[in-house]
């Protein structure tokens, strides 16, 4: 296996390879289980069905415990992992030494994003089980949300090297591919993944092409974006990932009011705090002023409540003080307190830009720096670099970066602004140049 951040071919080669592979899929993704329950809800039963038989066993209960937990992720609801960490607790009380107990518990973690006590945990076991596939897919994904990059490639090239196209290898390795920029890198390995699972597993198939729909949306391909999202609802109707996401893809068709309608449905069974921000930025590009207003209140009492826990919407709260209520200095001290957690790319950019609006802006370019530097290609990224460094009256620098996020941004978020940037900045570049 070549390592993680280098491509398998050519970039032409490799984006015929991926178009190929998107047309295999989408003629047969379209077919779904018709089993009504899910796979979680299937393990979930069978796991109790065990308990009944053997009460008194181990496995049966961190089944449960684990099947608990994918269903988490199946229907976004977090209650799902109080009752997962019950499951846990009975299994470690019956076989306490247990490794294969232990690893259900880092999953769990993870669910519940306690990244730090999730690697701690994914270490210690990792040097006990040195060679499994699973504890270094628990390295990749608590050092990638804790920022330590480096370390999370490491993991993720073991997972492959030391099973070679691994399923779980393969997603881990092509998001962090997306991470580095290399999108068709990301596409290619998400294409194998899907073609690795097995099609009786309706939801990781739906959150593959999911994936896969994020990726296209972000290289610019709205069409092909799209399709893959209407494949991944017909293979699991109303998951909420591709909800979201199709609301993003008819956000760049200029479609707000099914953008607003796509959102309102995610929200419908439950509704979380990400979620809620995202329906109100939709009702306010739709100029709903007024509902937008009422979602972004709502969204505020909400995500407030969750700011102490691991699992929280922290980012989106230095967004919304930051951008829509207007108060830098509560941006600021809640970006500093998920700074102190987590120095990933996602937050380093949100404490850069609560850094910006509270006009501490040598210090808002030094964190945005490190945000860009892993390489990923995300107009926000770009936009927020480039006004910070127009405040810092760095002319070209700034033209640069703005141009940058105008060409990547598909859902015209950003575009607006960084034109009216460009436009002010034009006769300070202008004078550089003749000086």
């Amino acid at each position: 296996m070549k390592e993680i951040s280098q491509s398998l071919e050519g970039p032409m080669k490799r984006s015929l390879i991926v178009a190929a592979s998107l047309l295999f899929i989408l003629c047969f993704a379209e077919v779904a289980f018709t089993d009504q329950l899910s796979p979680a809800e299937r393990k979930i039963a069978a796991a109790e069905n065990a308990i009944r038989k053997n009460p008194n066993k181990a496995e049966p209960y961190s089944d449960l415990a684990m099947a608990l937990a994918r269903r988490a992720r199946e229907t976004s609801d977090a209650a799902y992992y109080a009752r997962a960490e019950e499951a846990l607790k009975k299994a470690l009380e019956l076989s306490p030494q247990n490794l294969a107990v232990q690893k259900v518990g880092v999953w769990i973690l993870l669910g519940k994003h306690e990244f730090a006590q999730a690697r701690q945990q994914a270490e210690i076991l990792n040097r006990r089980m040195p060679d499994d596939v699973q504890v270094y897919g628990f390295l990749t994904d608590a050092n990638i949300e804790l920022g330590n990059y480096a370390d999370a490639e490491k993991a993720a090239q073991w997972m492959l090297d030391i099973r070679p196209g691994n399923l779980a290898g393969l997603t881990r390795g092509a998001y962090l591919r997306e991470l580095m920029g290399d999108l068709e890198g990301s596409l290619e390995l998400m294409t194998q993944a899907y073609q690795e699972t097995p099609p009786a597993e309706t939801e990781d198939r739906a959150w593959i092409l999911t994936q896969m729909a994020h990726v296209q949306l972000s290289s610019g391909r709205v069409d092909a974006a799209d399709k893959l999202l209407k494949a991944a609802l017909v293979l699991y109707p109303d998951y909420h990932y591709a909800l979201e996401n199709l609301a993003q893809v008819r956000t760049a068709q200029k479609k707000y009011v099914e953008a607003v309608d796509l959102l309102r449905r995610r929200n419908q069974s439950v509704p979380q705090p990400e979620s809620l921000y995202a329906l109100a930025e939709a009702l306010e590009r739709d100029g709903q002023a007024q509902d937008a207003k009422a979602a972004f209140l709502e969204f505020e009492a909400k995500a407030r409540t969750q700011m102490g826990i691991a699992d929280n919407a922290n980012r989106e709260l230095v967004f919304y003080y930051a951008d829509h209520a207007h108060n830098p200095e509560e941006a600021l001290r809640i970006a500093t307190m998920e700074f102190s957690r987590r120095h990933d790319a996602f937050t380093l950019d949100a404490f850069a830009w609560a850094l910006y609006v509270s006009g501490q802006f040598a210090e808002a370019q030094k964190q945005m720096d490190h945000a860009l530097a892993y390489g990923t290609r995300n107009p926000k990224f770009f936009f927020h670099a480039g006004a910070i460094a127009s405040k810092l009256n760095q002319g070209p620098k700034a033209a640069l970066l703005l141009n940058q996020a105008v060409a990547l941004d598909v859902l015209a978020d950003y575009t607006p602004l960084a034109r009216k940037i460009l436009a002010a900045l034009a006769p300070m570049n202008t004078a550089s140049v003749t000086q």
